[in-house]
């Protein structure tokens, strides 16, 4: 809808009335101001308003055929007219309430003074054009609200990105270790039922699960031989040290939890907590069977990747013991889904 106030050029008028001295009258009150179209009828007035600009409508109430309240409610509905707004001319005050329902933006009483229906009508559209502006300007907060959200969504992805390819790059033998396992995570959440904003949170949280790993000596990590007790020990203080580092992102508080808990085992034999059963976050259970799985089917320093059907057999061994059963249920259906053993090289 075009403006008022600042606008070049006048703003179009129609005025709807089937008395004609009304109408002149209307005229002579608004050409000042407005570009004055009128009409006699409500049909005419719904035939000329589909197919002409028109700012405001300054409709009587009481005309044969089609009364003003009729013709509002078809401008009301109509998809290309609802917004223009409409005054209603009437006599009959008692009309005023159905007349606001229908969605009338105001009323001149008859018999009407010309300051009053100049006034009114400016006052309209100052209105609409002040509802124009902070809808325009609303729209405009929103793009830029969004495109920085967006922009603050990509720099986070990035930087978790960063940081578990910075873990990965530690070990030699688990390049993309940290995204597979955050995939197999995934997948795992959303058979289980979970919302995307789960199933994305927990990739996020895979994605880092390993974190703590950045405090643990190269040479433990990729020591070719057995670790020995002390090494095994400095080893299994990734967890609490990628907690400790994962705490800080106060917004995300199950990032700690999964870095913390992903090798805790279902029957309590875990750590560094030794939680067993629902005690383990949820979603660490989920990490933990993922992880277990990308670790079998990858080489590592100390052997090769073991075969799919080897793989199998360890889950299900671990199913209640090392993993939660539901979990566990979906890596082995996920497992035989991979008839030809590449979802470990996704």
């Amino acid at each position: 809808m075009s403006c008022y106030m600042g606008k070049e050029e006048k703003p179009v008028v129609l005025v709807v009335d089937d008395m004609e001295t009304n109408v002149m009258l209307l005229e002579e009150i608004l050409k000042e101001e407005f570009d004055v179209q009128s009409k006699m009828s409500g049909a005419e007035a719904i035939s000329w308003l589909e197919s002409n600009p028109c700012e405001l409508v300054l409709l009587d109430y009481r005309m044969p055929e089609m009364n003003g309240l009729e013709v509002l409610q078809r401008i009301k509905t109509d998809g290309k007219l609802k917004n223009v707004p409409v005054i209603l001319l009437t006599a009959d005050m008692e009309m005023e309430a159905e007349g606001f329902k229908a969605g009338a933006a105001d009323f001149i009483h008859k018999p009407f003074t010309p300051e009053a229906v100049l006034l009114r009508a400016k006052r309209i559209l100052n209105y609409e054009y002040l509802q124009s502006k902070l809808a325009e300007e609303v729209r405009r907060q929103t793009k830029i609200a969004e495109a920085r959200r967006a922009s603050m969504q990509r720099l986070f992805e990035q930087t978790v990105f960063a940081l578990a390819q910075a873990v990965d790059a530690k070990d030699k033998y688990t390049h993309g270790h940290s995204r597979r396992v955050a995939q197999y995570s995934r997948t795992i959440a959303r058979i289980a039922g979970e919302s995307e904003e789960a199933q994305l949170r927990i990739y996020y949280m895979a994605l880092l699960h390993d974190v703590g790993k950045i405090g643990i000596p190269d040479e433990i990590i990729n020591k070719p031989a057995r670790l020995t007790d002390e090494e095994y020990s400095t080893i299994k203080s990734h967890t609490w040290i990628g907690s400790d580092i994962l705490k800080c992102i106060e917004e995300f508080p199950d990032f700690s939890k999964g870095a913390r808990h992903h090798h805790e085992r279902y029957d309590g034999g875990g750590y560094p907590d030794g939680l067993k059963g629902e005690e383990i976050p949820r979603m660490a259970r989920m990490i933990a069977v993922a992880d277990a799985y990308d670790a079998m089917t990858s080489n590592r320093s100390y052997r090769g990747a073991l075969s799919q059907e080897h793989v199998r057999e360890e889950v299900v061994r671990g199913r209640g013991t090392q993993f939660d059963p539901q979990f566990a249920d979906i890596m082995l259906r996920m497992i035989d889904a991979d008839k030809n053993f590449t979802m470990r090289e996704t």
